[in-house]
């Protein structure tokens, strides 16, 4: 195939060359419509390519098939046998691929540290999980991808799960071992499902991990607008291999996903895969030497300590690691990362990726070069001489990792949809959740509906969210009160 070619970016040239009229949604009419103060902020460009997929950028029956060329191109250029463009985000893509694998009260195993789109999955779908511990590092306080062993050990106690799935890279940058863990899967004949929404970018270059479809997976979801060039939004999953059939994975999107699908983000993926296959290669080249520059001097900044291969991969930790999100330490200051990150975009207009409670991370793409360097680099070390200003002597009460694991005593959609209250924390305790209760990001619950909360992982979220933690998705977001279901 021609990976010069972008059907879709063709395709909406030639809809504003041939002078079409609509007479069809978006009612904005290509932004005739649209508030001139509206078009001031966001540009005519946006509205003017805002058109339907069908009886807009292709006829009525979609004969041209541009959508269609756009995910072959991709397929191709990634090595996986199809791919799937969604509008919807990853958080759609994941439960379509879940929903392919397994259906209402079959098992499959789960990696713990999944992602809160994975929860909503289980609760949509009824599927019952088998939880998979991820790697605690118990000094760090930091959850790793589990182990290809954890999953043999899920599999024998478990035979008649209907697949896998794992989350890799996490949003810290680390991985799993997927080759083991796919011979797992497949010496079973069952399906392995990657969340790999931090990793659109790896089939691009040999220095980044292995990226799902090399590794033996069987479907893989990327976020292109995390790593890539896609608008917020953008995520392809990609399919291999024979143990899911394509139109059962298409259809189960069709049954979650939009029918006014984007055409500006169908655009930008088709361009962002015509890039990395173009320039891809020089692009990371350029983008991890200077990650690993600017890895080098914020560990000379007095009190950072930037996390790399020797912290996070080895036994009982992760396989790999992606060394474009760089990962700092800042707990020798005593102060929260909350309080930092904040500052930071107070005083410097920088925002961060991840703020745990110990630890902040900038993510770096094929878009930063040495001027973003410095600012980054700039503000850390204001920061830094700025630190003490910032202690407030509020720990957060992070629990070994044997007691963050709760029971999982009801299904998470039995959980969800049944008679619940409200009850103040201090009386959680032993209570079973029915909502999430996920610090975000990096958006790992830390309760998610069916699990028996527990003093410990209470007293966690509680003096989190008063050293400045967000948990957005609790009915009360300052977690003094929290929803489980009705004791009667």
């Amino acid at each position: 195939m021609n990976q010069s070619k972008a059907p879709i970016l063709e395709a909406l040239a030639a809809y504003h060359a041939g002078g079409q009229t609509p007479f069809t949604p978006p009612g904005h009419k290509q932004g005739r419509g649209t508030d001139p103060r509206v078009r001031a902020v966001l540009g005519d460009a946006v509205f003017r390519s805002d058109v339907l997929a069908t009886s807009g950028l292709d006829d009525r029956t979609s004969s041209h098939a541009v959508l269609e060329a756009a995910q072959a191109l991709m397929a191709e250029a990634v090595g996986a046998d199809r791919a799937f463009f969604s509008t919807c985000g990853s958080s759609l893509s994941v439960k379509s691929a879940m929903l392919s694998v397994a259906g209402p009260h079959e098992k499959l195993l789960v990696g713990r540290d999944a992602h809160k789109s994975v929860v909503s999955g289980l609760i949509l779908s009824g599927i019952r999980p088998v939880w998979v511990d991820p790697q605690w590092d118990a000094e760090r306080h930091l959850a790793h991808p589990p182990s290809a062993e954890a999953f043999e050990a899920a599999f024998a106690e478990h035979p008649d799960a209907r697949g896998a799935l794992v989350t890799t890279p996490t949003p810290y940058g680390t991985c799993s071992d997927l080759a083991a863990i796919a011979e797992v899967c497949h010496e079973r004949g069952r399906p392995l499902v990657v969340d790999e929404a931090w990793g659109a970018h790896l089939p691009f270059h040999p220095d980044l991990p292995t990226w799902a479809m090399d590794a033996g997976a069987d479907v893989c979801v990327t976020s292109v607008h995390k790593m890539g060039s896609g608008l917020e939004q953008s995520s392809v999953f990609h399919l291999q291999g024979d143990l899911i059939q394509p139109e059962v994975l298409k259809s189960r999107e069709d049954l979650l996903g939009t029918t006014s699908p984007s055409v500006l983000m169908y655009a930008a993926l088709d361009g962002w895969r015509r890039q990395m296959v173009e320039q891809g290669r020089v692009l990371y080249d350029d983008a991890l030497a200077l990650a690993e520059q600017v890895r080098t001097r914020i560990s000379r900044i007095d009190g950072m300590q930037v996390h790399g291969r020797e912290d996070f991969c080895g036994p009982g930790k992760a396989a790999d690691i992606d060394l474009l999100q760089i990962v700092i330490d800042i707990s020798a200051w005593e102060v929260t990362s909350y309080r930092a990150a904040d500052w930071l975009r107070e005083n410097h207009r920088i925002n961060l990726h991840i703020g745990d409670h110990r630890r902040i991370s900038a993510q770096f793409t094929h878009a930063d070069d040495d001027s973003t360097a410095e600012t980054l680099l700039t503000a850390l070390t204001d920061l830094a001489a700025h630190a003490g200003e910032l202690r407030t002597g509020q720990p957060v009460h992070v629990p070994p990792p044997s007691r963050l694991r709760l029971e999982q005593a009801v299904l998470p959609r039995d959980a969800f949809f049944g008679a619940t209250e409200q009850v103040p924390w201090e009386k959680a305790d032993g209570r079973i959740a029915s909502e999430m209760l996920t610090p975000y990001p990096p958006g790992i619950p830390a309760a998610l509906p069916g699990e028996r909360l527990t003093k410990d992982v209470l007293r966690y979220l509680r003096s989190g969210v008063e050293a400045g933690m967000v948990v957005p998705d609790a009915v009360d977001t300052n977690v003094e009160s929290v929803r489980v279901l009705r004791e009667d």
